[in-house]
């Protein structure tokens, strides 16, 4: 009789010990998510679904322990920890991706290395973070096409983010000028140019460098500063256009590659041919 009594205590104090313990997981669950939610959009039912599945997984694992106290239950409770494991190893294949995302998405809020509304270079892509989620990460593109990566596939690419700290972006452009080009010349109309755009911050350093001396033309680097990767691409652009245009009047040529193919005849194979 002891014994029994002494059991049924146990088994009440497993109980409740279970139902304490998933009702403070649920709140701090529940507290956490709303935290996140606040960086992140998030579907209710995304953390729904999460809380539900840990809060159930606490319960199995109560009646796991009750089954094993109980005499005569020993097999079955071994029986459902096998069982229990073997499901979720095929819960676990079968949502493997879902789940990385899910993490990769809890990791993305807590390090922030983008925001909505930053922009940032992903997958070779520039364009502006139109959304996050615990799935997903949108990319509204320049050309104005959504970019949907995962986020168990962002988690594992470097990203540029031109939003972070300040906005402004060291641009460059290269010209190939003709080895009898007047290099002072040629870097004074760049830097000329350059100045005159309106885009270009003209209290920081313009410069220009010659960088490389190659097989048909000297390279000359132009390297400006713009207030934003926003008008980096067209500013380089018009400064390019307008440069090629000065070249043109001041008789500065960008010269194209040229090649001279020989043929050297084989006077032996050619006797050879003859006789044959």
């Amino acid at each position: 009789m002891i014994e029994e009594t002494y059991l049924i205590f146990k088994i009440i104090v497993i109980i409740i010990t279970t139902i304490l313990i998933s009702k403070i997981v649920n709140k701090v669950l529940l507290g956490y998510f709303k935290k996140i939610t606040k960086r992140l959009k998030i579907e209710e039912t995304v953390y729904v679904f999460i809380r539900r599945i840990i809060i159930i997984v606490i319960y199995v694992i109560g009646i796991i322990i009750i089954t094993s106290i109980i005499p005569g239950f020993q097999t079955f409770a071994k029986s459902l920890v096998a069982a229990s494991g073997v499901l979720g190893i095929v819960i676990g294949l079968a949502a493997q991706k879902t789940v990385a995302n899910l993490i990769a998405g809890i990791s993305i809020a807590i390090t922030r290395p983008f925001r909505v509304g930053d922009h940032v270079t992903i997958e070779n892509e520039y364009g502006t973070v139109e959304d996050i989620t615990l799935n997903q990460v949108v990319v509204n593109t320049w050309e104005n096409k959504r970019l949907i990566i995962p986020n168990s596939v962002i988690r594992d690419r470097t990203i540029i983010n031109w939003s972070i700290k300040d906005t402004f972006v060291l641009w460059h452009i290269d010209f190939n000028v003709a080895y009898d080009t007047n290099i002072d010349l040629a870097r004074s109309i760049i830097i000329d140019e350059t100045n005159k755009h309106e885009n270009v911050m003209i209290d920081k350093d313009i410069n220009v460098s010659l960088i490389d001396l190659g097989d048909f033309a000297m390279k000359l680097r132009l390297t400006f500063w713009v207030s934003d990767r926003n008008v980096a691409w067209r500013t380089g652009c018009d400064i390019m256009e307008n440069v090629k245009k000065r070249f043109d009047k001041e008789n500065i040529e960008i010269p194209f590659p040229c090649r001279t193919i020989m043929f050297k005849g084989n006077d032996k194979n050619n006797e050879q041919n003859k006789d044959i």
